[in-house]
């Protein structure tokens, strides 16, 4: 059922693009309007995409965009300091690419969505042509809501450096309905929603069946968190994936634990507690989480505000029993192995294909668009 209530975000957020599975089989862009607690579902039409066996369709092996944040701006008619990306999704039949823009920092910037194509050039998604369907999450915090939540990406205006241990640290505080909605994942034929809620335990993971028919199923969550030492309810999800062929989640939080959450135990009953299987380090915000595959391996990439981008093995991950000892303790273990790669500056990022991730890039303090593949990873 197409929604009567307006396309127009009022916030850039999260986005996810799935396909096959609009009403007419076609892929569908999932959007976060975070400052509405809401998430929206446009049809992505077949005229909006790169004709199959087309130059740019299913055999792109790259996308790329040089100087993307100049682009950007030049498109969208403000200054470069002005434009923030806040999502990434990747159309995995024309390969085109989706941006989640902020034209400016804080809850007032306006928003954009603008799609690369195979010849990286930029355009503006004109949403309100897109048929859509929209969710109201009913849990959001409310904007009086005196708790915060803490940022540590550099993107909010109020961000100010504060050293910690001899680290220098971008760090934000904000109102906790902020962080409402703060990552988007397709696992087992419904789309999952992480972040805070008004509960006491804020954090949260919503199931919403789609086509949306008015229903979630919410649930608070908590994970030993290995460098405070102790469990978490508080912390929101950052970044979360598939995992398991859709039988769990793989979620990573600030400061930069990785957990382990059962699909089957997301009933909306009680508290669930996911296993922590990785203390990726401290004093660090992810961006995203994505997998993919290597001479017939599966991995997983964990791009970061303040680490390096790393490499995880998912074949670690079953075995690894949940680590509930903090750092200072004897016999505390960091978890699954990780490797540190050589790619500094990813941020946001999402699978081309299982062998090719798009990434947003910041190097020679520009921004750029640009695919990694299997090889180099």
């Amino acid at each position: 059922m197409t929604s009567t209530t307006p396309s127009t975000l009022q916030s850039a957020g999260p986005l996810l693009l799935v396909a096959g599975v609009s009403p007419g089989g076609g892929a569908v862009l999932f959007a976060a309007d975070v400052t509405r607690a809401r998430v929206l579902a446009f049809e992505v039409r077949s005229e909006d995409t790169a004709e199959a066996g087309a130059p740019g369709a299913a055999g792109t092996t790259e996308v790329r965009v040089d100087h993307l944040d100049a682009k950007l701006a030049s498109l969208l008619g403000v200054e470069q300091t002005d434009v923030l990306v806040k999502g990434l999704a990747v159309h995995p039949v024309s390969h085109e690419t989706y941006l989640s823009v902020a034209r400016g920092s804080g809850a007032e910037g306006r928003v954009a969505i603008v799609r690369a194509d195979a010849a990286g050039q930029l355009s503006v998604v004109e949403l309100d042509e897109l048929p859509f369907t929209a969710v109201d999450l009913d849990d959001a915090p409310d904007a009086d809501d005196e708790r915060q939540d803490v940022w540590l990406d550099g993107m909010e205006a109020s961000s100010k450096p504060r050293e910690i241990h001899g680290v220098t640290l971008n760090i934000a505080q904000v109102p906790l309905y902020r962080s409402t909605i703060t990552d988007l994942a397709w696992v087992d034929g419904a789309l999952f929603v992480a972040g805070l809620s008004n509960e006491e335990f804020t954090s949260r993971l919503r199931r919403i069946p789609f086509p949306f028919d008015g229903s979630t199923v919410a649930t608070s969550v908590e994970i030993f968190h290995v460098d405070h030492g102790k469990y978490e309810t508080q912390s929101p999800i950052r970044a979360l994936t598939s995992f398991d062929g859709g039988a769990s989640i793989l979620a990573t939080y600030t400061c930069t634990p990785v957990a382990v959450f059962s699909v089957a135990d997301l009933r909306g009953e009680g508290l669930v507690r996911g296993r922590t299987v990785a203390e990726l380090g401290p004093m660090n915000q992810p961006f995203s989480l994505v997998s993919y595959e290597r001479d017939g391996e599966e991995f997983l990439l964990v791009s970061n505000t303040r680490h390096p981008l790393l490499k995880i093995p998912a074949a670690s991950i079953g075995g690894q029993s949940g680590l509930t000892l903090g750092l200072s303790a004897e016999g505390a273990s960091m978890g699954v192995p990780r490797e540190s790669l050589d790619h500094p500056g990813v941020t946001w990022m999402a699978n081309l294909d299982r062998r090719s991730i798009v990434v947003v890039q910041e190097e020679g303090g520009e921004l750029h668009l640009r695919t990694l593949t299997a090889e180099v990873l």
